[in-house]
């Protein structure tokens, strides 16, 4: 699961009435097709290891192996993938639990609409007070960051196993609920992209619940486990870096559990398949590639000058102000284009009824909210200094995610709008940078 929203102009819609009954088979392979799927299968978990790997050795040295490997006991751990299975267990008796309002999904080929219940927020309001009282009882929740490589490698045995569950249970799925990108009937490539749309064994929608939960709510947890681990070894307080990596990426997982609602637009929802991309995304890539910057300043340590910390500050508050800002009027103008918010705006009429905004933050570039990630994204890296690279990987693979998702949104677009998408570009040239691209 990425995070950054995608625009509501940006959801894909099927050719024809027919495709909307059948599930024919996908004919434009992304990734590089079955090739590039297969090197993606190989290299994600070779990466997030060697990341993990470098991150704990001395030079920390993005391209270069650390000079002593561990021993292979130390990938695996029985105690690691105990935790993990109670972890998943809690969240999903969490996801569960009768609280909050349920929302409506998208209209599904057979004419349906599935059912959401809207409670990531609770949850995380439930898991830090369940954390609260563990570490008021003396849990030492700081002795997780020497967990994480092996509870790396039980999350990426689970999303294996998970992916391949899902794909044998794709077969007895009926033809509208495969997904439009997964279904090209090539093994490896259905695999990785996930033949069923949208999963559920009865009501509990597996892709919906991995979205969010375990690894967005996992990653603001092992923040914290580093962060009083930093506090332990140096005497009682965390360093004002490590302060400010946590407060930034926690205002973050908070306004996606917040606005939990809105993924039900987004692409990974109503276009992608659930196979190994999302699962070993959500499970193993997220919590333990976004803590990066954590995990970096536990063993190697920066310090940061006040003026620097609220120049970063500054920074990541406009980045969180163009993000939201642009989700929040896109969401407020698909929910009610009469808002006195989003009244005024200028758009453009479609042949599909719909209409495109081409003013506000949308008239500034195509994807404004992209832009925003981007610079948060900067912005929790900077306080890990300029020395090294490693800190910044997750910039790097941001803006390579960022660009080929909205790659693929605008080929969607002019799909779908035809001549008024060819317009929107016209009157709005940049995609996400101003000036730049």
């Amino acid at each position: 699961m990425i995070r950054g929203w995608d625009r509501e102009i940006g959801r894909p819609r099927f050719r024809t009435m027919a495709h909307q009954q059948t599930s024919p088979r996908s004919v434009e392979l992304e990734f590089g097709g079955p090739l590039g799927t297969a090197a993606m299968l190989l290299l994600l978990p070779v990466v997030l290891f060697h990341l993990l790997l470098t991150c704990h050795s001395g030079p920390c040295s993005l391209l270069n192996l650390p000079s002593e490997l561990p021993p292979t006991s130390a990938f695996w751990s029985p105690w690691a993938l105990l935790l993990l299975l109670l972890w998943l267990g809690l969240q999903a008796t969490l996801y569960l639990l009768p609280m909050g309002k349920v929302s409506e999904g998208r209209m599904l080929r057979d004419k349906s609409h599935l059912q959401y219940p809207i409670n990531g927020f609770r949850c995380l309001g439930l898991t830090a007070l369940l954390v609260g009282l563990g570490l008021a009882g003396g849990l030492p929740l700081g002795s997780l960051s020497e967990l994480l490589l092996p509870l790396a490698s039980a999350a990426t045995a689970i999303a294996f196993i998970l992916s391949l569950l899902l794909y044998l249970k794709s077969f007895t799925a009926p033809p509208s609920a495969l997904a439009p990108g997964g279904n090209s009937g090539n093994i490896i490539y259905d695999f990785f992209l996930g033949r069923e749309l949208n999963p559920r064994f009865g009501s509990f929608d597996l892709k919906y619940f991995c979205e969010l939960r375990p690894g967005m709510i996992g990653w603001a947890l092992i923040n914290l486990a580093l962060l009083l681990q930093e506090a332990e070894r140096q005497g009682g307080w965390p360093s004002l870096a490590m302060g400010l990596v946590n407060a930034f990426q926690l205002v973050y997982v908070v306004d996606a559990l917040w606005n939990e609602e809105a993924i039900l637009t987004t692409m990974d929802i109503i276009h992608d398949g659930f196979g190994f991309m999302l699962a070993f995304g959500d499970l193993a890539w997220v919590p333990f590639i976004y803590s990066l910057q954590a995990q970096f300043l536990l063993n190697h340590p920066q310090s940061l000058e006040l003026p620097v910390a609220g120049a970063i500050c500054l920074l990541f508050a406009i980045g969180y102000f163009i993000f939201r800002g642009a989700n929040t009027q896109k969401n407020t103008f698909r929910r009610d284009p009469t808002d006195p918010s989003v009244a005024g705006l200028e758009t453009i009429p479609t042949a599909t009824g719909r209409r495109l905004l081409v003013s506000g933050w949308w008239g500034m570039v195509r994807h404004p909210n992209y832009l925003g990630d981007l610079i948060m994204a900067l912005a929790w890296s900077l306080p890990c200094g300029v020395t090294h690279l490693l800190p910044y990987f997750y910039v790097v693979y941001f803006t390579i995610l960022l660009v080929h998702r909205e790659d693929r949104d605008e080929r969607q677009c002019l799909q779908k709008y035809g001549l008024a998408w060819r317009e929107y570009c016209a009157r709005v040239p940049y995609r996400i940078v101003p000036y730049v691209y």
